[in-house]
């Protein structure tokens, strides 16, 4: 397997470094790229296409659970599948993970246009915001089956140690999607219609990249339907695998329709603002949860080969730098608050209403990454089902409660205060069950050597 001994021999700093630094790239390219459509789309001082652009995030957070799912389940199960010799099996994941990616993107666009006004409505878009909604949604529905493919992809390359190769796919896409989006926004005046298309077709490239890899390159990954045919059941056990992801996508989305439909009560400038203070505070998370996603197969590998003492160091080793991380970059957002803020909204109130949202969203991001890296290892173990229960507890049975009563109780700014209250109590509950998960691996591999 193309480079096993990073996760079997190289040492643990080494080995953690090679896979998340790749991994943080790539989620900072990510992020950019993010940043730039609503850069962009903010040049045109047109406050009603900013907020367009976030009542449609949560419809395509829905396509990224999906593609979350298949992308770090299929990751983690392959990984384990290889540490422990089993490359068929590996091969058999990685299919299903193909097949289900394109059949999945296929539906969610024709759901997305039969019905676009009907879910846009239930988004909470208003009268001003319908319009330019529409054309975002229509036109990103015709790439969800591309967008699917790529980031699923993206992280199962790295199952097999290809991490080059993932970043390079991922960094040609997006940044062929940065380059077309002031042509499209700006110069040919499509405002968020050129976004969607520049995305689409950087999702497109990106996911030409993949394939190319793992037609000609792949030691063990596969797209062959053969492979997915000898036991398409599997497909349950790497969804189970990938379900704390999934979930957590899905119900940030729903999460953000019931913010944004809190926040329409305030106005046009508070959907904004809040959509402005997400994206500028995103970085710290993105990137914490980038690191624990990226080193993932490492712990995966070392859990399915039963080396206890490496995964340990792992963990031990990951929480030193997820935490120092996450205390640098919490600064830097706080005291930046106004140029990172003015970088995607052009009107001045609504501006100083993001501004105070960066505060409160900022406040416990430095140990929001022991979240990250509690889940990446219930996952890595193969813990579905205590991974998938924080995962609910922290996007809806903390969060989406949170924000009504938070929002009843301090008005605009309780919206913003219940992400603080959620992402707290979440890393409370993540690291508890973490650490009784780890507690119980060590009691059974006591029990396996007595039997022995």
């Amino acid at each position: 397997m193309k480079n096993e001994t990073l996760f079997k021999d190289k040492p643990v700093w080494s080995a953690i470094i090679s896979l998340a630094i790749p991994s943080c790239i790539t989620i900072l390219i990510m992020t950019i790229y993010n940043m730039a459509d609503m850069f962009f789309i903010g040049m045109l001082k047109d406050t009603a296409q900013v907020a367009a652009v976030s009542i449609v995030s949560p419809m395509f957070s829905l396509v990224m659970a999906a593609a979350t799912m298949l992308g770090i389940g299929g990751c983690s199960v392959i990984a384990s599948a290889i540490g422990a010799g089993k490359t068929e099996e590996a091969k058999t994941f990685s299919s299903l993970c193909c097949m289900a990616s394109v059949l999945f993107g296929i539906l969610c666009a024709i759901v997305m246009l039969s019905v676009t006004d009907t879910i846009l409505q239930v988004l909470g878009a208003n009268e001003e915001i319908m319009a330019p909604a529409r054309a975002y949604m229509r036109t990103l529905a015709l790439g969800a089956p591309f967008m699917l493919f790529s980031t699923g992809f993206a992280s199962i390359l790295r199952a097999e140690g290809a991490i080059k190769e993932g970043l390079i796919g991922n960094m040609v896409g997006t940044v062929l999607n940065i380059i077309l989006d002031p042509l499209f926004i700006l110069v040919l005046h499509q405002g968020v219609t050129g976004a969607a298309v520049a995305t689409v077709i950087g999702n497109v490239v990106s996911s030409g990249c993949y394939l190319y890899y793992i037609v000609k390159k792949a030691s063990v990954l596969s797209v062959h339907p053969k492979y997915a045919i000898k036991k398409p059941v599997a497909i349950f056990h790497i969804l189970a695998v990938g379900l704390p992801n999934g979930i957590s996508s899905l119900l940030s989305g729903f999460a953000s329709t019931f913010s944004n439909q809190l926040l329409s009560g305030y106005g046009t400038n508070a959907i904004a603002a809040m959509a402005a203070a997400g994206k500028a505070t995103m970085l710290i998370t993105m990137i914490q949860m980038g690191i624990c996603i990226g080193v993932q197969p490492l712990m995966a590998y070392n859990y399915g080969a039963g080396n206890q003492k490496r995964l340990k160091e792992v963990l031990q080793k990951l929480g030193i730098l997820t935490f120092t991380f996450g205390v640098v970059v919490t600064a830097g957002c706080f005291f930046a608050r106004h140029t990172l803020i003015g970088m995607f909204l052009k009107d001045a109130e609504a501006a100083t209403m993001g501004e105070s949202l960066v505060i409160f969203l900022v406040i416990v991001s430095p140990i929001v990454g022991f979240y990250y890296l509690s889940t990446s290892f219930l996952q890595a173990c193969g813990s579905a089902l205590p991974a998938t229960i924080v995962s609910v507890l922290r996007q809806g049975g903390i969060l989406i409660p949170s924000l009504y009563l938070m929002e009843y109780l301090l008005g605009f700014r309780g919206i913003a205060v219940a992400h603080t209250t959620a992402d707290f109590l979440s890393v409370v509950i993540a690291v508890a069950v973490c650490i009784w998960q780890y507690r119980k691996i060590r009691k059974d591999k006591l029990h396996f050597a007595e039997d022995v």
